[in-house]
């Protein structure tokens, strides 16, 4: 058992930024329709399936030679968001559009696969997409269903049957003072095991900012949603996680999962 460092009490909420420091279904046929009318739409609906599949395809082998920023848009955009939601590392649309939280989805890929965080998407992500994972666990002892948070890597991992579910870039405790409404304290997040004590659904606003489905797992500490997460620690001591990958979060851990924290900040 890892000894839990010391924390000052804070305020519940732990939002607010700090500067940056180092480190179809199918339906029946009408009355009077005849067997040959639905076998033709049975075919229909197969060839249309198999030309959707055609043009999958083509999307992505086409993808593999190109290289995409934030801000692009297409249908190869869309292919990256399919392989990156296939990985469990994007939860939001497929609609196409290179936006915040599929940077936040290549981020999460990338430090997985130990490659620098960075938004271009180049063949060394396109590749890294089609490899499995092989990744050593930060407790490989640990509870089969648990929650895994790296400070080291920022990286929040969550597992189900011992196999990862989610990944997500995160943005911890930034290990500096503080000063917020009166309040003084430092910005930690406590190493240790521990289990989610409560959850708070939706937005919760405090002294210290606000906070998007939280997940309480020591004291006022919380792993939530978050529009701001930076790729350096920022908080007050919570975790911080992409909106939409949050809300997949939330949905799936339940009070009393293990929650491990490891390692420090760079």
């Amino acid at each position: 058992m890892i000894k839990l460092q010391r924390i000052a009490a804070l305020a519940v909420g732990c939002a607010l930024p700090f500067a940056a420091v180092s480190p179809v279904a199918a339906k029946a046929p009408p009355p009077g329709a005849d067997a040959d009318t639905t076998e033709t739409t049975d075919a229909d609906a197969d060839a249309a399936d198999a030309e959707a599949e055609t043009e999958t395809e083509t999307e992505e082998d086409t993808a593999a030679d190109l290289v995409l920023r934030p801000g692009d848009r297409g249908a190869v955009v869309k292919a990256l968001q399919r392989r990156l939601h296939a990985g469990h590392y994007y939860y939001g649309k497929i609609h196409g559009v290179y936006d915040e939280q599929t940077k936040f989805a290549v981020w999460a890929l990338q430090k997985s696969r130990r490659m620098i965080p960075k938004g271009e998407v180049g063949p060394k992500v396109w590749k890294a997409l089609e490899r499995p994972m092989r990744r050593r666990p930060l407790v490989p002892g640990g509870a089969a269903d648990r929650v895994e948070i790296s400070l080291r890597e920022q990286l929040l991992t969550v597992y189900r049957k011992r196999r990862p579910v989610l990944y997500s870039h995160i943005s911890t405790g930034a290990e500096v003072r503080y000063c917020e409404g009166g309040r003084c304290g430092t910005a930690i997040t406590p190493v240790g095991d521990f289990r989610v004590q409560s959850r708070a659904p939706g937005w919760t606003t405090g002294r210290l900012g606000s906070m998007f489905n939280s997940l309480y797992f020591t004291g006022a500490i919380a792993m939530h949603g978050s529009t701001k997460v930076p790729l350096h620690p920022a908080s007050h001591g919570c975790v911080r996680l992409p909106l939409e990958t949050s809300k997949r979060l939330y949905e799936i851990v339940k009070v009393g999962e293990p929650v491990y924290v490891r390692g420090q900040i760079r």
